[in-house]
């Protein structure tokens, strides 16, 4: 069985976020205790598991994800590895529909090798910023919103970027506030440096002390700063030690993420399920 690692929103090795892609060739998964050992073992922010479904239905694959911790509802970046490695090893072209929690979700490589991705935006609702937050943080908080049940992050709008990428939280404490974690955003200070905001994710509860870049972030970052700068497509950048670039272009009810992704490490998983 092959194991891949995938830097995905990136173009070259290093660099973006890294996840682990497993693709079975039956049409079942392994038990589930299972699936969260090999996560553990791979220790990224998500490993994808993905099986073929049956000719004919509403999707093609069927679409896992799981942190060290635990498994989740939605992820944009081992989506977006698992479509890459479907792709690179020729057993998918053009379209992917992956059957996931979040529904069916789909994904359309393009001419350049970007992969576009289809996803539902995430509902977003104000809300008092929560005292163990402000404090975690240990910023001045602009906004806060929910971004519904799919994503389940708190979504923090800060001052500028020096905030943003300045952010040192207690990871302890905001594992305790409920949720998967916070999104905390601003601005882009010079809209000429090819983003429009950025944005840092702290999911400490799910076992991932800062992700690098978030695809699912994306789908509530998108209504939120296209509200605001008056643009359905805009460009964010996830400002974490591994940076990456996450395109979106907002439709309503569905957000597209488009990123591109490199495979770094391809080998045999020898412990089977």
């Amino acid at each position: 069985m092959r194991i891949r690692i995938v830097d995905a929103f990136s173009e070259r090795p290093f660099a973006g976020n890294p996840a682990g892609v497993v693709l079975f060739d039956s049409g079942a998964f392994p038990e589930t205790s299972w699936l969260q050992r090999v996560a553990m073992e791979v220790n990224l922010s998500e490993t994808a598991f993905a099986h073929p479904l049956p000719e004919g239905g509403d999707a093609d694959w069927a679409l896992r994800w799981l942190t060290p911790a635990t498994e989740v509802n939605m992820c944009g970046h081992a989506t977006l590895a698992t479509a890459h490695v479907l792709h690179s090893t020729g057993k998918a072209t053009g379209t992917v529909r992956f059957r996931t929690r979040s529904g069916v979700l789909t994904t359309t490589a393009g001419d350049d090798g970007a992969i576009t991705m289809d996803f539902p935006t995430a509902p977003l609702s104000p809300v008092e910023v929560p005292p163990v937050v402000a404090a975690a943080l240990g910023v001045d908080i602009l906004s806060a919103h929910d971004t519904g049940p799919n994503v389940g992050d708190l979504l923090v709008e800060l001052a500028d970027e020096k905030s943003v990428r300045a952010l040192a939280p207690d990871l302890k404490a905001l594992a305790g506030h409920g949720g998967r974690g916070v999104i905390a955003t601003a601005r882009a200070e010079d809209p000429s440096g090819g983003y429009d905001f950025l944005s840092r994710c702290f999911f400490p509860a799910v076992g991932i002390d800062e992700d690098p870049v978030t695809g699912s972030a994306h789908t509530a970052l998108a209504p939120f700063w296209s509200a605001r700068l008056g643009r359905h497509s805009l460009v964010g950048l996830q400002g974490a030690a591994r940076t990456g670039y996450v395109r979106t272009e907002l439709r309503g009810d569905r957000t597209l993420l488009t990123g591109s992704a490199v495979t770094v490490i391809d080998g045999e998983l020898l412990s089977g399920a």
